[in-house]
């Protein structure tokens, strides 16, 4: 009876915990302005407004794209790339060698000097075999170019759709024409179908690229990539619960648009129609810069920071939503600096 008695205790203290977390995480002086309650954006009077719990409706979405992009690649991009003569270039394997493979797995890929002469010791090889083994097992886990021209193509492919539906969901908006239009009436703005059926594709899109990690092309800015990923859910997630929808689409149709272009250059460059591929490039670095380095920072940014605050008091919701958006500017910027530098080496390298 002692032991059943603890029991209870633990469980109430339990749910008294788990109540305390809810009821700070659900506390409207976070999500919502001063004198706006959960209460008031609670469908009435023919107006449906966005709910925390159609959230979850992102996984199966995610897990679709998932199952349409496999059936993309084996059955389009695929038989795309034979048309093309797109071939994985022959690799010379790295030789069995359990010392050295063990290094390989559980220490460094990448060899210093030090771990050169460590591994002459341990396996009595000389230090240009030793740095050949390694050279050639990571060229084993290099993608083919077959898998990167697959999911090159499924991105054009989802970023060309996606953008359509954005200009869909916006052209004949007012808020796409004046910014302040974004804020008239918040929080109470009614959510159109076409905002939901949106933000769903894209929310399941991003989800899909975290969920497929393990298996997709590793690149160079890999971490940037994940909490681009991260920070963009975060953001989508954020702006649905606040109601901060009409941005959120904007913000989602800036980011596709350039997005188009790079995907599809590198498509023609895996399939060697260079002159495509460099012309789309240079068509893309405009459009990224533009949207990304003009439009985005001050005409959305500035939409976000300075005209809410002709509407409402700012409050957590309003300076986190913000922060948000400077975390993909600073990444916006990183990688322009990595366009940069490839548009000179493309420009001054041909000299």
């Amino acid at each position: 009876s002692l032991s059943s008695f603890g029991t209870c205790q633990d469980n109430t203290a339990c749910s008294s915990m788990l109540q305390t977390v809810s009821e700070w995480l659900w506390w409207e002086r976070l999500w919502l302005p001063a004198k706006v309650s959960w209460s008031d954006l609670e469908d009435n009077e023919g107006r449906v407004y966005a709910k925390a719990s159609q959230l979850y409706a992102a996984l199966p979405c995610a897990l679709c794209l998932l199952l349409v992009r496999y059936l993309f690649e084996r059955y389009l991009a695929t038989p795309l790339a034979n048309v093309w003569g797109i071939r994985d270039r022959v690799r010379l394997t790295a030789e069995p060698h359990p010392i050295l493979e063990k290094y390989f797995c559980s220490q460094t890929r990448f060899l210093s000097q030090a771990d050169v002469r460590s591994l002459c010791k341990k396996t009595s090889w000389p230090e240009r075999r030793v740095q050949l083994w390694f050279r050639r097992r990571r060229n084993q886990e290099r993608p083919g170019l077959r898998k990167r021209f697959c999911e090159a193509s499924w991105r054009c492919v989802f970023y060309i759709f996606a953008f359509v539906c954005g200009v869909l969901a916006l052209y004949d908006k007012p808020w796409l024409y004046n910014l302040k239009e974004v804020w008239a009436g918040f929080p109470k703005q009614s959510m159109l179908p076409s905002q939901y059926w949106y933000y769903l594709l894209e929310m399941g899109f991003y989800l899909s690229l975290l969920l497929s990690l393990t298996f997709d092309v590793k690149r160079k800015d890999f971490k940037e990539q994940v909490i681009h990923h991260i920070a963009t859910l975060t953001l989508l997630s954020f702006s649905w619960i606040s109601n901060y929808i009409r941005i959120g689409t904007l913000v989602m149709a800036v980011h596709d648009s350039a997005d188009i272009l790079l995907e599809g250059a590198k498509v023609f460059n895996y399939a060697k129609w260079h002159q495509t591929a460099n012309a789309m490039f240079v068509v893309f670095t405009v459009l990224f810069m533009v949207t990304r380095l003009v439009i985005f920072p001050f005409w959305l940014i500035h939409c976000a920071w300075v005209y809410p605050l002709e509407e409402f008091a700012p409050f957590f919701g309003y300076y986190f939503f913000n922060v948000m958006l400077l975390v993909l500017q600073i990444l916006h910027l990183y990688w322009a600096v990595l366009i940069s530098r490839m548009v000179y080496k493309f420009i001054f390298g041909k000299v």
